[in-house]
């Protein structure tokens, strides 16, 4: 009896490590920062970013994608749509609470979203991380496997459990994973509407695509105002990694840098 009631706590103590995320408002000057999280993650890509910035006076708002914190199963319930329109009410809740002047930074999904934030809406500069030119629907419904077997780990599930959902996981449908194929294929055919200075950042340790995706945007866009970085010990999310801290202080200078 003592050895399932052990058991029991076991298992309810690795349910309690999933912590449903949050959008975050942090609160500094008058200037503000839209930021835009990755696909599958959640708004804690951010979090230290956000941090960073508000201690120099910067205000920060990240919206949270519908579906995102919660189970694959759930986050293929989404579609792309349903996340711009996040980012939108996004761009929308820091003009309501009084800000005129809004930058975007973003990474991966978000970076895209960034560079479509650019091209549809007033910026006053962008920052991408980590964007991909291009990613097949079957290359993304691998990265959704793999979040789906990280979150039934924390959930406390054996491995036989794990392994049958993810083989009905399998058999959803991945339109969601197309529409989100096709979005980046308009955003990047449409480089050239962005005017607004934009800085572009990737990963040496990352995926060699998204070294050449960070080139093609940066041959396409219309500014002139434009800089591209790669960093030596960064892999794909940069706000967290190594290299985390050069990262902070380079978008910072971008900022700072801008005609708010």
């Amino acid at each position: 009896m003592k050895l399932k009631k052990k058991h029991m706590l076991a298992r309810y103590k690795n349910v309690m490590k999933i912590i449903p995320p949050k959008p975050f408002f942090y609160t500094g000057g008058d200037k503000a920062v839209l930021l835009l999280h990755s696909f599958t993650s959640n708004t804690i890509d951010m979090k230290k970013l956000g941090k960073f910035l508000q201690k120099h006076n910067y205000t920060c708002y990240a919206p949270l994608y519908k579906g995102h914190g919660l189970t694959a199963e759930k986050l293929l319930t989404f579609r792309p749509t349903d996340w711009w329109q996040d980012v939108l009410d996004g761009y929308q809740f820091l003009k309501n609470e009084g800000y005129e002047k809004i930058a975007v930074v973003g990474l991966s999904l978000g970076g895209v979203f960034a560079l479509k934030v650019a091209q549809e809406l007033s910026v006053t500069g962008v920052v991408t991380m980590s964007v991909p030119i291009h990613r097949e629907a079957t290359f993304l419904q691998q990265r959704v496997f793999h979040y789906a077997k990280g979150y039934k780990q924390l959930e406390g599930k054996n491995e036989d459990a794990i392994n049958l959902e993810i083989t009905r996981l399998q058999q959803m449908p991945i339109n969601s994973l197309v529409e989100f194929q096709h979005l980046i294929q308009r955003t990047m055919e449409q480089l050239a509407l962005i005017t607004s200075p934009i800085s572009i950042l990737y990963g040496v340790l990352d995926d060699s695509l998204y070294k050449d995706s960070a080139e093609v945007i940066f041959q396409n866009v219309a500014t002139p105002y434009k800089t591209m970085k790669g960093y030596p010990n960064a892999k794909h999310l940069m706000t967290i990694g190594t290299d985390q801290n050069d990262v902070n202080e380079d978008i910072l200078t971008f900022l700072n840098d801008l005609l708010w």
